[in-house]
């Protein structure tokens, strides 16, 4: 049986896969706190104003920024927390109406794979009760007891990265 000339051979690609990136320019790191401000101020309501704090101000965070095709739907945060290859992630947040698309595993994913190229040998977060089987299944171990941060019960977790030379 013949394939009809106007169907494809290959499909196109589909425009809203999500992907993960360091934010680069002034556009995304606004598009990034943004997302942060609707999910711990707006939904949440962890901050009375903003979320942000000096670790976004320092030169050595990171800020990552989720998108389906060219909208930024989600944001984390890394930073190394000494000069020993210890890292802290932070600050998770997907819109809501993005979160059946992964975007928060791959967020993690790729939180963790960037501190590991940065020579990062642990990364350690503060994860809300709800969220600790989800880190669970990427990899992540409790370290430690839960405890109260923002109102609210936060689990200290961990999770051992692949360490490569710094670029």
């Amino acid at each position: 049986m013949a394939i009809s000339s106007s169907v494809p051979s290959r499909l196109p690609e589909h425009p809203l896969v999500p992907a993960c990136a360091l934010a680069r320019d002034p556009e995304e790191l606004a598009a990034h706190f943004a997302i942060r401000r609707s999910v711990f101020v707006e939904a949440q309501h962890l901050f009375a104003d903003d979320d942000r704090d000096a670790h976004d101000d320092d030169p050595a965070t990171l800020h990552a920024i989720g998108l389906t095709g060219a909208d930024v739907v989600g944001a984390v945060r890394l930073y190394p927390l000494d000069g020993d290859g210890l890292w802290k992630g932070d600050r998770l947040a997907v819109l809501p109406t993005e979160r059946a698309l992964r975007l928060g595993a791959m967020l993690v994913r790729f939180a963790v794979r960037t501190a590991g190229e940065r020579g990062g040998r642990l990364m350690v977060a503060q994860v809300q009760l709800p969220n600790v089987r989800f880190f669970e299944r990427l990899g992540w171990h409790c370290d430690g007891h839960a405890a109260p941060m923002l109102g609210v019960e936060h689990q200290p977790m961990a999770i051992e990265l692949s360490r490569r030379p710094d670029r």
